[in-house]
């Protein structure tokens, strides 16, 4: 199976949201079929075949996720995101202060869905391939 070490090497690779498709084929190959990250401080678990499971490490301080979910400022942060225009840390940082607590990426439907605090999604997107 994969380690979070192979996974970390993908995503160092990244350097905006411009860049995620690629990633996400890349850890896919590994055998990664789904990730959970968490915005308060990015740590992400993993799942691959047979129920296999593995999770990083936080990757900053932790961030205060607002109660309160702004579901229109978080979709025009995210396009921004998406067009190479913020680099990661502003992105978790624009997640925090709208609200959004998680995302959940299915790597076989191709789809990252969103989620505030309360566990409502707030937008799913079909991940390009």
């Amino acid at each position: 199976m994969f380690t979070v070490e192979q996974i970390e090497t993908a995503h160092a690779k990244v350097k905006s949201g411009a860049d995620f498709p690629d990633y996400i084929e890349e850890i896919k190959q590994l055998g990664v079929q789904s990730f959970e990250t968490w915005v308060k401080d990015s740590h992400t678990e993993y799942f691959g075949e047979n129920g296999f499971r593995t999770k990083s490490q936080p990757r900053y301080a932790e961030l205060t996720v607002a109660d309160e979910t702004d579901q229109d400022t978080f979709i025009r942060q995210l396009k921004s995101h998406q067009k190479g225009e913020t680099d990661y840390m502003k992105f978790c940082e624009d997640c925090a202060a709208t609200g959004v607590e998680k995302w959940i990426v299915d790597l076989n439907a191709y789809t990252c869905m969103y989620y505030d605090k309360a566990g409502n999604e707030i937008l799913t997107e079909e991940i390009p391939h």
